[in-house]
């Protein structure tokens, strides 16, 4: 019988992930929602990213909500970055936890930060001597990790190759991303075994899209093969604005409510979790995919 973790950490990316995609929405509306989802009980949230306005206009604010998460005490914040000059600008905001997000695959890599995955990756040193000298954190999250909307198949020594990387520059966590919903349970158990002896004891998390519906089936497996941190977003909001074809997150409460009777420990209250779905359906203006957010928590709803 497999072990199962006595507790898995979900933190909450719909300020982020979740809205990338989306036409931008004011800073009173973010606000609201980065409340709202406070409220749940999350412990980890990744709040922007510090990116190009111009190709990602929804996060143009960045620095601005960024000044208001000092009301959230308890919430460990981490902010995306494609650059040097990203992470210096999260670190300016006051960030000490930064995302730098390599893809596996190239034609999703120039899609997405103009460079290969190997230039990409060789910039790792670069924000983490950065993020190091201001006391900040680094996780390198290894997108496109199952399968590229432009090459295909992402072979796994191209994941091999950025998590080495990462692990040589000194990354501090790693995270593997599903970026367009393809992965499933079996994919997902072979990749992460094949990781497991490179990365020691480094925390190793993961990122889910439910495109194609096995979003948490894949997040269960990533259970069993030992990951106990997993990124979701309220109402299942997001996708990636570089990724043809990419959609919707797993939702937040629907993993809550797998866990949960699964006898796992979260930190996120189901009821307030759909109710944090609820005001990011209301500030995105149209509906989202969770489940629970249509059909409330079993019976009672």
């Amino acid at each position: 019988m497999t072990h199962l973790p006595s507790h898995v950490t979900i933190r909450d990316v719909s300020l982020r992930d979740g809205l990338q995609i989306e036409a931008p929405i004011p800073l009173s509306a973010k606000r609201e929602l980065l409340a709202a989802i406070a409220a749940t009980g999350v412990r980890e949230m990744e709040a922007t990213a510090f990116v190009s306005p111009s190709k990602v206009p929804a996060l143009a604010d960045a620095a601005e909500l960024a000044e208001h998460l000092g009301d959230f005490p308890g919430i460990d914040f981490s902010a995306l970055v494609a650059s040097p000059t990203g992470a210096h600008r999260a670190i300016a905001a006051g960030l000490q936890s930064i995302e730098y997000v390599v893809s596996a695959a190239d034609g999703h890599s120039r899609a997405n930060v103009g460079r290969t995955s190997a230039e990409a990756a060789a910039v790792i040193p670069d924000i983490v001597t950065i993020a190091h000298d201001a006391g900040a954190r680094v996780e390198v999250i290894v997108a496109t990790a199952w399968d590229c909307p432009f090459d295909g198949p992402t072979p796994a020594n191209r994941v091999i190759d950025v998590v080495t990387a990462a692990v040589d520059a000194g990354a501090d966590r790693l995270a593997i991303a599903d970026t367009i919903g393809t992965a499933t349970p079996r994919r997902v158990t072979e990749l992460i075994a094949l990781l497991r002896p490179l990365i020691g004891d480094l925390p190793l998390g993961a990122h889910f899209h439910n495109t194609r519906g096995a979003g948490l089936a894949s997040a269960y497996a990533a259970i069993q093969a030992g990951v106990t941190r997993l990124d979701a977003s309220v109402g299942g909001l997001g996708g990636c604005p570089f990724a043809p074809g990419a959609s919707g997150n797993i939702a937040t409460e629907d993993l809550v409510y797998l866990l949960r009777d699964c006898g796992i420990g979260v930190d996120v209250d189901l009821d307030r979790s759909i109710d944090a779905a609820r005001v990011a359906r209301d500030a995105v203006g149209h509906e989202l995919p969770s489940a629970l957010l249509r059909a409330g928590d079993r019976i009672l709803g």
